[in-house]
């Protein structure tokens, strides 16, 4: 077996979970607010916390991971997501602020852990592929947390629903211990944690770099998109589409299952199809641009086959490109993908830390999930079309 393949794996299935508590409270959003005494699109915020959280520990974790090795830091990662959720159950508004806090200081880390594991192992042939099967974790968590939390909730309360996956990270934590010995064998004990250098070393690779330069940036309105899509289209087909909650999660699982087939479809499209990832990049940028409008406008007078196929379409492009943008960092930079991912994840996380709220305020201010739909559209349109455009050097 290929040293990649168990590597793979586990790393999957730490994205997986990492993706599941993150998405834990945007899908129990409709049973848990009025508990909370929240209105349910101030789920925006909570997902805001989580990502601008995640945007710091995104930059700063390089150097855990060069000490401590991908697999030890993704063990810590698993306990902070169970800590997180177990606080979360807690039921109070401030428990959840600190319960996000701490999926953030997880969430941050873990696409970089995983990027730093593949990109040693991962023949060249195969990296498109790699990445986008490793990116699927996220739309698979995703939707996972919308089939399987709503019947836990109806079945366990909001709280113990929550806590059934805070045991799912534990156990996860466990597990992967078997791999350290083997994938942590390139770690550096003299390594400087929290070095300001590090976190500008990874800035500075970013910003020197016009291609990567570019990918970033169009990354922060990309990454919103994703965030938006999970975060609010359970409350969105539940309070304007009419939908119950298990039916809006399923709809919302199979939008994240046609994500993550999107993501090996897109990668192995990029590695063997001939198409150039930048300019797939940017058919994706437009391509969900235009299917979020559409979204905007779904009602309970559309058919439920026509709304199921417009959210698989809306996971297909809006999720289904990070696996060939991490693939296309790490083709930039041989040798310092953990610093390019975490430069690069300063400006995808703070898409998704800036977003969502944005998307909040604007839903509280018209009322209209058209218009925050088409305000985030335009942004990811105007990024599809730069990335068509040759990049000049200077």
């Amino acid at each position: 077996m290929h040293p990649v393949i168990p590597a793979l794996v586990a790393m999957l299935a730490v994205q997986i979970l990492t993706s599941m508590s993150g998405t834990t409270g945007s899908v129990l959003a409709p049973v848990a607010a009025p508990d909370l005494g929240v209105r349910t699109y101030l789920v925006g915020v909570y997902v805001g916390i989580i990502y601008g959280v995640g945007a710091f520990s995104s930059g700063v974790c390089s150097g855990f991971i060069a000490r401590f090795g991908a697999i030890r830091v993704s063990q810590v990662c698993m306990l902070l997501c169970a800590s997180g959720l177990a606080l979360g159950a807690l039921g109070y508004v401030w428990s959840a602020v600190v319960g996000a806090i701490l999926i953030g200081i997880a969430y941050g880390p873990s696409p970089v852990a995983s990027s730093h594991i593949l990109a040693r192992l991962t023949p060249p042939s195969w990296m498109n592929l790699i990445f986008s099967i490793k990116q699927t974790g996220v739309p698979i968590g995703t939707g996972l947390s919308g089939l399987l939390l709503p019947s836990l909730a109806v079945a366990l309360g909001w709280q113990g629903a929550a806590l059934v996956f805070a045991s799912l990270c534990l156990l996860a934590a466990v597990s992967i211990q078997t791999l350290r010995a083997s994938l942590d064998d390139d770690r550096d004990p003299n390594r400087n944690l929290f070095a300001v250098s590090s976190l500008l070393s990874a800035v500075r690779l970013i910003l020197r770099e016009p291609e990567m330069r570019r990918l970033s940036i169009i990354s922060f309105a990309y990454a919103g998109m994703q965030t938006i899509l999970s975060a609010f289209i359970v409350t969105y087909l539940s309070d304007r589409v009419g939908m119950a909650i298990i039916l809006a999660g399923f709809v919302l699982a199979i939008s994240q299952a046609s994500g993550a087939i999107a993501r090996v479809i897109w990668g192995f499209t990029a590695d063997r199809g001939g198409i150039d990832p930048v300019r797939l990049l940017a058919e994706l940028g437009i391509a969900m641009s235009v299917i979020a409008l559409i979204t905007g406008f779904l009602s309970p007078d559309w058919p439920f086959a026509l709304i199921v196929l417009v959210c698989a379409a809306f996971g297909a492009t809006a999720a289904g490109w990070n696996g060939v943008f991490l693939a296309q960092l790490a083709r930039l930079a041989p040798g310092r993908v953990s610093e390019a991912a975490g430069g690069s994840h300063l400006l995808t996380f703070g898409g998704v830390m800036v977003l969502p709220p944005v998307f909040s305020l604007i839903l509280a201010l018209t009322g209209s999930y058209a218009i925050g739909f088409a305000c985030i559209a335009a942004l990811t349109f105007a990024g599809g079309l730069w990335l068509l455009f040759p990049m000049r050097r200077a």
